[in-house]
């Protein structure tokens, strides 16, 4: 029999505020164990929650940029369970009235086919504590996270492939930096992801017990835990032995499989009831308009119109739209390099005539250039790339310099590095280091013949029919310039010479 999976995921994302959801301690995770603390986040009695406004600002922007409806009243509640990272007993949390509801993400699984997968809620609630275990068997509580705010954003079981399962969660976690709702760093903890998964026989349209899986720290994980999930449930299927309970397993990223926890527990258990200490929410029509606008071009829009405005390719411009900081040094590059096309007098006609015939042809160069050799130096000095000391005006001013063969892409490459280090003007390096391509004939011929003398096999060689000896005499000629010779030039001046 064959069977389909059906996968939801519930994930937590931390909110981008200064403070936690309930009080004024600092929202951080780089403090010493237990420092960053007060009476309101670890539960003291007689004590009061102050709801954060910030928390409930970025929250509502995240919701409408998953296109969720957001209430204009909601209240919170308690969500009672007992546990030694929860210091009251319970966690303020929303229940039957969450912040948004009814939204979704559009997915691209191949990036060719659109799928639509439904989000059913998200809710603002406060994060527990971090048990930790040490080497002397001990588990210690670190309340720092207590109280942290969090967006609890909960799936429709729409997916059916770890694929699909992890093309979603990776496109939350970019809407989340764009709007800077959340760093959704998931190796910091920023964004947890529980998986939701069953399985049924392929044109059942029931709904079996589902397996919760915790403990997914990467989009990797996500992969392997439901594909390791799909594997083992099958075998239960087809062994008459299909999950009759919904039960919580955690995910053991060394070994590679899920391990059962508990059998879940579901809403009763829970003994939700409103919030007592936090008064209901009411959100004006004109408050959630302001959230709206305040919304930036998003990840999908915004590689769409990479492909149409500037003539990429879809995956080049999936790379470029990954960090809003790429994609604005890519776009301010661009107009830097198009306010420089419109002043050469080698180009002619109106501006849209010369947009037509070079800017396909620069946004691919600028593209390379960051994709390949400015990615290379951030990733080599693990400096983010909002950090770089490069201007776009100053990269736009290097390209340009590569368009008009001015430098080779060796050159170039010398150029940039020093600019990545220091800043600098790339003109003012190039003629700091002696960089500048040569197409001088008269400079050239010196080197070529110098070369000639040199290397009279190759020379025999290439009048033999060899032409790999040709280029082997360019490199020579390059060599002996030290890559300041035009190699184009240098291929002509060789093949009239040689023939």
């Amino acid at each position: 029999m064959t069977y389909e999976a059906i996968i939801g995921l519930e994930i937590h994302l931390r909110l981008n505020t200064e403070t936690k959801m309930f009080c004024r301690c600092a929202n951080t995770e780089e403090a010493e164990p237990n420092s960053v603390i007060c009476p309101i986040c670890t539960g003291q009695p007689g004590v009061l929650p102050v709801l954060n406004a910030e928390g409930v600002r970025l929250a509502t922007k995240l919701s409408l940029a998953l296109n969720l409806h957001v209430r204009n009243w909601m209240k919170f509640d308690r969500k009672n369970y007992f546990y030694p990272d929860l210091p009251r007993g319970y966690q303020i949390s929303q229940f039957d009235y969450p912040l948004g509801h009814d939204g979704y993400i559009d997915i691209l699984t191949d990036d060719v086919n659109v799928k639509r997968i439904a989000i059913e809620r998200l809710h603002i609630e406060e994060d527990s504590g971090k048990l930790k275990h040490d080497a002397q068997g001990r588990t210690l509580v670190d309340f720092n996270r207590s109280g942290q705010p969090l967006a609890e954003l909960v799936t429709k079981p729409d997916m059916r492939t770890p694929q699909e399962a992890k093309a979603f969660a990776m496109e939350l976690q970019q809407i989340a930096r764009y709007i800077g709702a959340s760093q959704a760093d998931m190796e910091k903890g920023h964004m947890r992801c529980d998986v939701n998964i069953s399985l049924r026989p392929v044109g059942d349209t029931a709904l079996y017990p589902k397996t919760e899986i915790k403990n997914i720290n990467s989009f990797r994980s996500i992969e392997r835990a439901i594909a390791y999930e799909i594997e083992r449930q099958t075998q239960l299927w087809n062994e008459h032995q299909a999950p009759e309970k919904t039960t919580t397993r955690g995910w053991d990223d060394a070994k590679g499989v899920t391990v059962l926890q508990r059998t879940k527990e579901d809403a009763a258990d829970y003994r939700y009831f409103p919030e007592p200490d936090v008064p209901p929410l009411t959100l004006s029509d004109e408050y959630i308009a302001n959230v709206r606008r305040s919304i930036p071009e998003l990840p999908t829009p915004k590689r769409m119109r990479f492909v149409s405005e500037f003539g990429l390719s879809f995956s080049d411009a999936k790379v470029l739209c990954a960090d809003t900081a790429v994609a604005e040094f890519f776009e301010d590059t661009i107009s830097e390099l198009r306010s420089w096309l419109s002043q050469l007098d080698s180009t002619e006609g109106s501006r849209e005539e010369m947009l037509a015939t070079y800017s396909s042809t620069l946004s691919r160069l600028t593209c390379n250039w960051i994709s390949s050799e400015l990615f290379k130096l951030c990733n080599k000095t693990n400096t983010a790339f909002v950090d770089i000391k490069i201007t776009a005006e100053n990269f736009a001013e290097l390209l340009a310099l590569v368009y008009e063969k001015k430098v080779n892409s060796s050159a170039a490459q010398q150029i940039l590095q020093i600019m990545f280090e220091t800043g600098g003007d790339p003109s003012d390096i190039m003629r700091e280091h002696n960089l500048e391509q040569s197409s001088d004939s008269d400079e050239l011929e010196r080197y070529i013949s110098g070369v000639l003398n040199e290397n009279a096999q190759s020379v025999a060689d290439y009048k033999a029919g060899k032409q790999a000896a040709l280029m082997f005499l360019v490199g020579k000629v390059m060599k002996a310039s030290k890559g300041k010779a035009n190699p184009q030039v240098v291929t002509e001046i060789l093949k009239k010479k040689l023939d």
